[in-house]
């Protein structure tokens, strides 16, 4: 499993443009067989930031999300709306140890 975090600030006055047209990406995304889990987070203590969660099922399924239609329709829909550039952190779960831990 591909972890991968999405670190998005957006213009204040944006913000719910942003926050629509994410969670149709998301739930458009969730139906795509090499991801396990898209989830969208807003920072409590600041509106303009989010975190996209994305769970992906093999390292190839994050290239096949950039390629369907829903992902194209978000980053064009979004890119005016940034603060700044997206930013993106890899991840890869670590499994619990037989001990229980």
């Amino acid at each position: 499993m591909l972890i991968v975090h999405v670190h998005a600030r957006v213009k204040p006055e944006c913000i719910e443009l942003f926050r629509e047209a994410t969670v149709a990406n998301a739930r458009a995304s969730r139906c795509e067989p090499g991801i396990a889990r898209f989830d969208v987070v807003q920072q409590l203590d600041d509106a303009t930031r989010f975190v996209l969660i994305e769970v992906y099922r093999d390292d190839q399924a994050p290239a096949r999300h950039k390629e369907t239609a829903h992902y194209a329709a978000w980053r064009d829909a979004v890119a005016p709306l940034m603060a700044e550039p997206r930013q993106s952190l890899k991840y890869v779960h670590v499994h619990p140890a037989a001990d229980g831990w």
